[in-house]
């Protein structure tokens, strides 16, 4: 009988070999990326220095700038400040890197409303790209309809509030907002 223990490194040197040829440079290299950005990133976690860690996630998205994870927490932490200007800033290179990442549109949009007063021009630009890239998505539906119906456009509005009330199953808070907002409009 062979000794397997003896023949596993082996193998297991073939295969990554194998795999180290077989995979671009490109792909390795932004591998070898996001397992260094997620480092950092798990190292922020941990940290109990606050700018020490928005330091580390912000050197995350420069080494993977498509790694979420570094780009949420820094959301996080910015939105927990009110600072909606530095939300707005992470959530842009997320998009710059991933532009179909409909989540960064919607947070945009969210920051932009946080202001006092909003910023519901800039919002509804946002909303309106996220809602482009995902016609089914009922949240930014609901936040195209309620600015259209703040600024009169009622027929706009009850279209993508129809479509924010339809799908009360799986989002039932979105729903009950599009509903709410109908019945301000006499819809409903």
């Amino acid at each position: 009988m062979r000794d397997r223990s003896r023949l596993k490194p082996l193998s297991l040197v073939a295969l990554l070999t194998l795999a180290l040829a077989v995979l671009p440079v490109s792909a390795r290299a932004q591998d070898s990326n996001t397992a260094k950005a997620r480092a950092l990133v798990e190292a922020a976690i941990k940290m109990t220095d606050s700018n020490a860690a928005v330091k580390l996630l912000w050197q995350a998205t420069e080494i993977d700038p498509t790694f979420e994870d570094a780009y949420v927490y820094l959301g996080l932490y910015y939105d927990s400040r009110s600072d909606h200007a530095d939300v707005i800033k992470v959530y842009q290179k997320l998009i710059k890197y991933q532009p179909k990442q409909i989540s960064a549109y919607l947070n945009i949009g969210e920051a932009y409303m946080s202001f006092s007063p909003p910023k519901t021009d800039d919002a509804l630009v946002y909303y309106r790209k996220a809602y482009e890239i995902d016609p089914k998505n009922p949240f930014a539906a609901l936040r195209i309809g309620q600015l259209l119906a703040q600024t009169g456009n009622h027929d706009d509005a009850l279209k993508y509030l129809k479509i924010a009330l339809s799908d009360s199953a799986k989002n039932p808070a979105v729903s009950a907002e599009a509903e709410k907002t109908l019945k301000q409009m006499g819809a409903l």
